[in-house]
């Protein structure tokens, strides 16, 4: 009786299966380290080698996925732009159908947030400012973001029966931006302390007859 292939026992797939998993690891270890460094540190102060050696992978494998340290900045700020609607959406989801309550809601957790020790602001401004060149990858994500939450502001501004929506959105978008500047500056109990209840003052003032 001749002998079965291992393959023909699934052998052969486990193999592969792990082997495929490996370099899946390897990328979601190089994107964790990439999103804690850059945040913390900034995307231009922190180095490949600092990357790695951190992540406990090689060059070439960060390389494998990422063909430039841009590009993986630009898959750093891809992420923190998916974190951001997470906690969005969930300040929305806790108040359907009631625009002033959701975007209270969302400047009240992000007041508190900033207030924090460890909280550094948001990193797609920040990177917005560290790469100024309109063509630079991590740049053009960190524009795109903006640009959609300036044109959600102004969306949640026209339910809320305002005046004047655009301008209601961009004071709330000021106010926001505000908040991730002023938190690493002052942190607890600094101006972030008040940006829930000054986006209500505003609100309230945009719908005055």
């Amino acid at each position: 009786m001749s002998a079965k292939n291992p393959e023909s026992r699934g052998g052969g797939a486990g193999l592969r299966t792990k082997a495929e998993a490996e370099p899946k690891l390897a990328v979601d270890r190089i994107r964790k380290t990439a999103r804690e460094l850059f945040y913390r540190e900034g995307i231009r102060a922190t180095g490949v080698d600092e990357i790695v050696t951190r992540a406990g992978v090689t060059k070439p494998s960060l390389y494998r996925s990422f063909s430039s340290k841009d590009e993986l900045a630009a898959a750093y700020l891809r992420d923190y732009d998916g974190e951001f609607w997470v906690r969005f959406e969930q300040s929305a989801d806790k108040h359907p159908g009631d625009p002033k309550a959701q975007i209270i809601d969302y400047i009240r957790s992000l007041g508190q947030r900033a207030q924090r020790p460890d909280y550094r602001g948001c990193g797609l401004s920040n990177a917005a400012l560290e790469y100024p060149a309109p063509d630079h990858p991590a740049r053009l994500v960190s524009e795109d973001h903006k640009r959609r939450l300036r044109l959600r502001l102004t969306e949640m501004a026209k339910g809320m029966g305002a005046r004047r929506p655009q301008a209601l959105a961009d004071g709330l978008l000021l106010l926001i931006e505000g908040v991730f500047v002023t938190g690493q500056l002052f942190g607890d109990r600094g101006p972030a302390m008040h940006a829930a209840e000054m986006a209500e003052t505003m609100i309230q003032a945009s719908r005055a007859n």
